[in-house]
């Protein structure tokens, strides 16, 4: 009786302790990774493709763009379910067109960078559900060109004096704050690698423009801004307990 007792004691004890191991090891996510970040920005490009359409030339696709970048980060022990990090990305979509030997183009580039502050809700076990942010910054740059695609180190000086030749380049620059809500699905392959889903929204503020080489730009339409809508995955290596 008193062996069957014991043995019982132990195997009751053995329980508890995986029970709050298993508890604890839930509860306390830990550990952090880097690891390369591809998305795909979805911004508003209205107010480009109305010009574009007016001059005749293929607009921009609606349908956003590839941008690549670089994330990590790091869970804090002292404070539950909190990590941070930093990320940064860039990418860009060009149009273009060829008329009688003269090449018109638009490149759209956006990009930026910042902190990331997540929260990683504990309702699922071995999968990281985090919701945060990144706080940061960005410029979104438009780059107009216009030539031949013939140059010589002579003629650009000849053509940077002339009032009357065919060469024409823009920069038009927006750089802006940000503030991007963002929800995260992390999935470990082992303790050491793990792939990543998301998606977010880019709040852009500052809606002052320049062109060339910091000269103001006014009139820009309204809705002209670094503002979109993202889809991201990412592959990281680390240490990862969840």
């Amino acid at each position: 009786m008193n062996k069957f007792l014991i043995l019982a004691i132990v195997i009751n004890f053995n329980a508890i302790t995986l029970s709050q191991q298993q508890k604890k090891y839930f509860d306390a996510p830990f550990g952090g990774g880097i690891g390369y970040v591809p998305a795909w920005y979805i911004p508003n490009f209205d107010p480009i493709n109305v010009e574009l359409k007016s001059i005749g030339m293929p607009e921009l696709s609606t349908t956003g763009f590839y941008s690549s970048g670089g994330a990590g980060f790091i869970y804090l022990g002292f404070v539950k379910f909190l990590r941070i990090g930093g990320m940064g990305y860039g990418g860009s979509v060009t149009t273009s067109q060829t008329v009688d030997g003269i090449n018109r183009e638009v490149v759209y580039n956006l990009g930026g960078g910042g902190v990331t502050i997540e929260y990683t809700i504990p309702i699922i076990k071995d999968i990281a559900l985090s919701v945060g942010a990144t706080i940061g910054a960005g410029t979104l740059k438009i780059q107009m060109y216009r030539n031949s695609g013939s140059f010589t180190w002579a003629g650009i000086w000849e053509d940077f004096n002339s009032e009357t030749n065919t060469t024409f380049s823009r920069t038009l620059e927006n750089s802006y704050w940000m503030f991007t809500p963002t929800i995260n699905l992390d999935f470990p392959l082992n303790r050491f690698i793990l792939i990543r889903l998301g998606t977010g929204y880019q709040l852009a503020f500052n809606d002052s423009w320049t062109a060339d080489n910091e000269k103001e730009l006014k009139n820009v339409p309204s809705d002209l801004n670094a503002n979109a809508f993202f889809i991201q995955s990412g592959l990281f290596i680390g240490f990862f307990s969840f």
